[in-house]
């Protein structure tokens, strides 16, 4: 007998990392890929965060477990820096530092939803709130934005979505896959429908924060009545070049933070000690790299949205922030070269991927099918490079 769990059949594997795996596979051919499907950020860990991890371990007393919401310092740092630059009173003890964002949703996801409860996932959407949703066994309610609306769901659809279930809303600003960020108004309207519903939770992932093109970043916790009701999700990965240091956390109101804390309790423990003192060393030290790094996202946008604009069939919006375009492809769907034909995005990211030599990944897994996402946190002639042969390779359908 061999069969897996329910609640495990009930969700897919990450798109992004299995059209990586894929790229993979084509190097290990000997093709050249260019890889514009994974939210990486092409720079390096600062160097001042890495020097701190060497000093940390050359202290030899980061060696034991951890507490398990994270160290006291570090806690107060993010605490320090929500007062600060997000105008949310938080302390340390509203924070649970985990092994990056997408565990921090997995604890909250664990820790607040029941069987058959109902959680209002914004679409598009990053991939991992379904899966998290389903693996809590909830159920997620797709509210779409359209790209007419630079991909925001409105206040008047969150309403309409509402019922007796609904116990949670999640969206990320900016957003992954549209690089689309939500305005103060926008916020305090949805804000105004949530308050109307003693019960409903907001989760409101702001690990793009800093890769944020409008000039002001609004966090729903920081709006009148809503401290109370929102888990903030955030971290280190894409403002700090720290992917693979694996820090992310939630601020929360305390009950919150205890449930979580006993989630990540009996599956991980703490995050890892060296990781956490690099955290520390990202929101106390300078802040130069992150500002540089945002800099050049902003530059590869522009770039990346002229060049778009040249192509026939492709629609898209200019992002505001993240590290992402979420182009509607569809007029290219029912075009093909005589042996293949592409049908939908899936098939479109299938054949870039063998003609064009370029990784993407389909819109489908982010909740629209009609569209891709393109990364552009990669180096500005693996941009130009990888548009120019999306360009020549669609030029040969019809």
């Amino acid at each position: 007998m061999s069969h897996l769990s329910n609640r495990i059949n009930a969700i897919e594997e990450s798109a992004t990392l299995a059209m990586a795996q894929k790229a993979r596979e084509f190097r290990a051919r000997g093709i050249q890929v260019i890889g514009l499907s994974l939210g990486e950020p092409d720079f390096k860990t600062p160097k001042h965060i890495c020097e701190a991890a060497k000093a940390a371990i050359d202290e030899g007393k980061y060696f034991a477990y951890p507490p398990v919401p994270g160290y006291q310092d570090l806690r107060e740092a993010i605490a320090a820096k929500y007062q600060k630059e997000n105008g949310v009173p938080y302390k340390a003890e509203n924070v649970l530092v985990s092994n990056g964002a997408k565990q921090s949703i997995a604890n909250a996801m664990l820790a607040l939803i029941n069987p058959g409860d109902e959680v209002i996932v914004f679409s598009p959407y990053w991939v991992s709130y379904d899966a998290a949703v389903r693996m809590a066994e909830g159920v997620p309610v797709f509210v779409r934005g359209t790209l007419e609306n630079d991909f925001k769901v409105t206040a008047e659809q969150v309403e309409k979505a509402i019922t007796p279930r609904t116990r949670a809303i999640i969206f990320s600003s900016p957003c992954n896959p549209t690089g689309s960020v939500f305005s103060r108004n926008e916020l305090q309207a949805i804000a105004d429908v949530v308050l109307k519903h003693p019960e409903l939770l907001v989760i409101a992932d702001e690990i793009y924060e800093h890769i944020n093109f409008t000039g002001e970043q609004v966090s729903i916790a920081s709006l009148p009545g809503m401290f109370d009701r929102t888990i903030t999700v955030n971290g280190f990965a894409k403002g700090y070049a720290m992917t693979g240091w694996r820090v992310g956390y939630i601020c929360a109101p305390t009950w919150i933070v205890k449930g979580c804390n006993k989630v990540q309790g009996q599956i991980t423990s703490a995050n890892c000690s060296i990781a956490q003192r690099a955290a520390l060393a990202a929101l106390t030290g300078t802040q130069e790299p992150t500002k540089q790094m945002v800099a050049e996202y902003r530059k590869r946008r522009d770039i990346v949205y002229s060049l778009l604009s040249e192509i026939p069939g492709i629609k898209t919006n200019n992002p505001q922030g993240a590290f992402y375009f979420f182009p509607d492809v569809s007029a290219w769907f029912g075009k093909g070269d005589g042996t293949t034909v592409i049908q939908n995005a899936d098939d479109f990211c299938m054949y870039m991927l063998e003609h064009a030599h370029v990784s993407l990944v389909s819109g489908a897994a982010f909740g629209d099918d009609k569209c891709i996402r393109l990364s552009y946190a990669a180096s500005e002639q693996e941009i130009r490079d990888a548009i120019a042969s999306i360009k020549k390779t669609l030029e040969k359908l019809k």
